[in-house]
């Protein structure tokens, strides 16, 4: 774990996600990147260097805010990127070869019943770079107590288990497997990738209808402290990722979830 991104809304969230993220950081001797997107129109009658402008003000922000953190030693570093974020985290995590996103569970969105507002779930939902969401206005404490849930034991490359390996061993944390069995299920799904198998000797075997009720079920006998799912096409999040944006009626996890990549970038 060598590099995090942190994308930085306009809400007083933004600081407490970046504290959070170098806390993280910190225990891995990581580098933060504190990311903001902006957009420009320069159009007849605009000024030349309007972006220039805005750019600088971004910047400057990013600056103000990162001076505001009790950073910890870490290396605090500013990307700003002009266009669409989604885009924008796609362009810089893949030149700077980002480990993992660290984004707060709620974006600007200001009704209250959503989980993953639109800005926060279309990165969720649309870029392959590991992702840590973490509940809003949340303060970092080491993970000991790690549940792991997924509807198939296949495994395509073992590198994908790596922030999750990472996050193990720096934490020295216990994890717990959840294998779902849901209908439709393919015999390949059941068969276990060792790398997974050598996470924990301890799984439960479950059938559900998701692997999101599968989770649900059997959140409160784990009691973790830190939730890890796939992304996949028909993952955890599955119908919920129909939209971007996610209700709190249909998913309200009080800790931070980790969602694995099946691929990078």
């Amino acid at each position: 774990m060598n590099k995090i991104l942190v994308p930085i809304g306009t809400s007083e969230a933004g600081k407490s996600t970046l504290q959070y993220a170098v806390d993280f950081a910190s225990a891995f001797g990581a580098e933060v990147f504190a990311m903001e997107v902006f957009s420009a129109s320069t159009g007849a009658g605009s000024l030349a260097n309007v972006t220039d402008k805005i750019a600088a003000s971004s910047k400057k922000r990013l600056i103000d805010l990162i001076q505001d953190l009790d950073t910890k030693q870490v290396k605090v570093n500013i990307a700003t990127y002009k266009g669409d974020i989604v885009d924008g985290i796609k362009k810089v995590a893949s030149e700077l070869d980002i480990d993992l996103i660290i984004i707060a569970a709620k974006s600007n969105d200001i009704r209250e019943g959503l989980y993953l507002g639109q800005t926060t779930g279309r990165i969720v939902k649309r870029t392959n770079v590991p992702t840590l969401i973490i509940p809003r206005e949340t303060t970092f404490t080491p993970f000991k107590n790690i549940l792991v849930g997924f509807k198939s034991g296949v495994l395509k490359k073992r590198r994908i288990l790596k922030p999750l390996l990472a996050i193990q061993e720096a934490f020295k944390a216990t994890t717990n497997l959840l294998f779902v069995k849901t209908p439709g299920y393919k015999e390949e799904d059941l068969v276990i990738h060792p790398a997974l198998m050598d996470l924990s000797s301890q799984i439960t075997f479950t059938e559900n209808a998701t692997t999101y009720q599968g989770v649900l079920e059997h959140f409160q006998s784990k009691q973790p402290d830190l939730l890890a799912v796939f992304r996949r096409k028909r993952g955890f999040f599955n119908t919920l990722w129909e939209k971007n944006t996610i209700l709190k009626s249909e998913f309200a996890a009080r800790i931070p979830v980790l969602v694995l990549s099946v691929k990078k970038y």
